[in-house]
């Protein structure tokens, strides 16, 4: 009679759990998109990341009924955010550190250095083709550079003078945002020199930097998000200035809070906003094509997002939480500082035909 029992329990939890993971597959109902019917959908949000739950799937299946409930190791502040090879990696203000996410081994670490490799406030963040870390620290005021084992490499930057607010790789150069000089400062890969300094314009003028934040480095352009002008700046390598977007106000296509910034392969410039909330995407001429998130109900939405990038590399992970009704194209992830969705995670999608 007990072992009887035992199995029609084992059944009844399998079962549970089987349409657990069906309830995982995207429906029509539950799916969020953006922009809404009746316009032709063009992103959708797919999941999230707050804990190591998310991650390591340890309340999933058959377990969650089974083990106690458990709340796991959160994400606690994230700002700035990369992700290479099945690894996320999230700066966060609050722990001085970083949390790394393995979706490939489905593991969660938190990575907080000693040493000469010690943090303080990191707050962007970039892993290069070769897998070394780069991470931009405002109160150590250098940037901080790891092997691909998170070992300590080397520095950047003078802490008497500069103040680091991101960084980013480029062929054999290092960019690095320095709001304390008002400048893009770029380094060789190799040697950590300087080389030089940009934008080619006066203090004061519309195309010089006031509070230079958030950073990105295309073939041809480097765009920077000016927090102090509300708008988001384009030059050359060579810092001449080529054009702006945005500017102060309070409706779509003006910034009140600009930030972090990408742009995907078609010189799409997608702008976090953490006044609006939201992330605004212009075409390379700098016309507003649409936005997405706002301010926060339910997943989909943003609580003070601070940073986005764009990834075609690791789509694997998160093919099943597409809809059936559409192709994936590419990933964007935003982070929110606040509220139950630290890292929101969504799909650039195309109808199928």
């Amino acid at each position: 009679m007990f072992r009887f029992r035992f199995l029609i329990l084992v059944f009844f939890l399998l079962s549970i759990s089987i349409l657990g993971a069906q309830d995982k597959t995207p429906s029509s109902d539950d799916v969020v998109i953006f922009p809404p019917p009746p316009a032709t959908p063009r992103i959708q949000y797919l999941t999230r990341f707050s804990t190591s739950i998310d991650v390591t799937g340890e309340r999933k299946g058959l377990w969650k009924y089974i083990l106690p409930k458990a709340t796991g190791k959160p994400i606690i502040k994230p700002y700035g955010i990369a992700i290479k090879n099945g690894k996320i990696y999230i700066c966060d203000t609050i722990y001085a550190g970083l949390e790394i996410l393995d979706l490939k081994n489905k593991k969660f670490e938190y990575f907080r250095p000693k040493g000469f490799g010690a943090l303080l406030k990191p707050v962007n963040c970039f892993v290069d083709d070769a897998g070394d870390l780069y991470v931009s620290d405002t109160e150590r005021r250098q940037v901080v550079i790891f092997t691909p084992d998170l070992k300590y490499k080397g520095v950047i930057g003078d802490p008497t003078k500069d103040k680091p607010t991101d960084v980013f790789v480029k062929d054999d150069e290092i960019w690095v945002c320095d709001i304390g000089f008002h400048a893009v400062d770029v380094y060789d890969r190799q040697s950590l020199n300087f080389k030089r300094s940009l934008p080619l314009a006066n203090s004061g003028e519309p195309e010089s930097l006031f509070s230079p934040v958030n950073i990105f480095v295309t073939d041809k352009y480097l765009y920077v998000t000016d927090f102090g002008d509300f708008k988001v700046k384009t030059y050359t390598h060579d810092g001449e200035f080529v054009q702006s977007v945005g500017g102060f106000g309070r409706s779509i296509g003006n910034f009140v809070r600009p930030k972090g910034i990408a742009v995907d392969r078609d010189n799409n410039l997608f702008v976090v906003d953490a006044g609006f909330e939201n992330v605004q995407i212009f075409d390379s001429a700098g016309k507003l094509l649409m936005f997405f998130g706002g301010a926060y109900e339910h997943p989909g939405n943003m609580w003070l997002p601070a940073k986005v990038i764009i990834d075609y590399d690791n789509l694997e992970f998160f093919q099943k939480y597409v809809h059936p009704s559409f192709n994936l194209k590419y990933l964007i992830f935003v982070t929110n500082q606040y509220g139950p969705d630290k890292v929101s995670v969504y799909g650039f999608i195309e109808p199928k035909s």
